[in-house]
């Protein structure tokens, strides 16, 4: 872990993760951007400010531990999307390796991907979302090895964000989101924003899988003995 000072309230921000360049002050909500500039080590900046995140039932929070991905891990930060018809969370779980995945959550539905490299041989319908060509659900094509079909295609908005995270995250923030599902299990995303284009491969996993720790206590619900 390392701390530094906000800059712009001076409160101590902790980073769990060595390699994430980005935390949300718990006092000011302000994005903390840190930089490595060599000889003159390690500065931070004002990257805006987070938005309040609205309230949602949610049992995950910062700080649930369990396992994914066949290691041990711990949520450091979320990201709340929203569109339409709704909104979903990813959070982010640091892994025992030092390494991250997000954990999608959706109508208590979840997701672990992992990202994966956009070269090599890609599919058709990635290929065409990197050029910005429209795709409609029902397509198919093959990601890391495995058949997917096109569920669906959605341009979201961040409404709110937490903890430590890859990016920053400002509300407002929008992305071209599409998901892949195929007959396995597995799952992938794509998406494309004003960082560029990333591609996240993994599986639907449920709660109780996940062997969870520090669930999120809420009311008129007791909390399973999952680990």
């Amino acid at each position: 872990m390392q701390s530094v000072a906000c800059p712009t309230c001076g409160a101590d921000v902790i980073f769990r993760s060595a390699a994430l360049p980005v935390r949300v002050c718990d006092y000011c909500r302000t994005l903390v951007v840190r930089y490595n500039q060599g000889a003159q080590g390690q500065i931070t900046e004002n990257g805006g400010e987070a938005a309040i995140l609205p309230f949602d039932v949610s049992p995950i929070q910062i700080g649930t531990e369990g396992r994914c991905f066949d290691q041990n891990f711990q949520i450091i930060g979320r990201v709340r999307w929203a569109w339409d018809d709704g909104a979903w969370n990813e959070w982010l779980m640091l892994l025992a390796d030092g390494s991250h995945a997000w954990l999608g959550e959706a109508m208590g539905q979840f997701m672990a991907l992992r990202e994966v490299v956009l070269t090599g041989s890609l599919a058709q319908v990635i290929r065409r979302l990197m050029n910005d060509r429209p795709v409609k659900p029902g397509e198919s094509g093959n990601i890391d090895g495995q058949s997917y079909e096109v569920a669906d295609v959605r341009t979201v908005r961040c409404i709110g964000c937490e903890g430590e995270l890859p990016f920053t995250a400002p509300a407002g923030w929008e992305t071209l989101s599409v998901d892949f599902r195929n007959r396995d299990g597995r799952c992938a995303s794509f998406q494309k924003d004003r960082h560029g284009p990333t591609l996240y491969v993994g599986h639907h996993v449920t709660l109780a899988a996940l062997q969870p720790r520090n669930l999120r206590p809420l009311p008129g619900w007791s909390v399973p003995a999952y680990g």
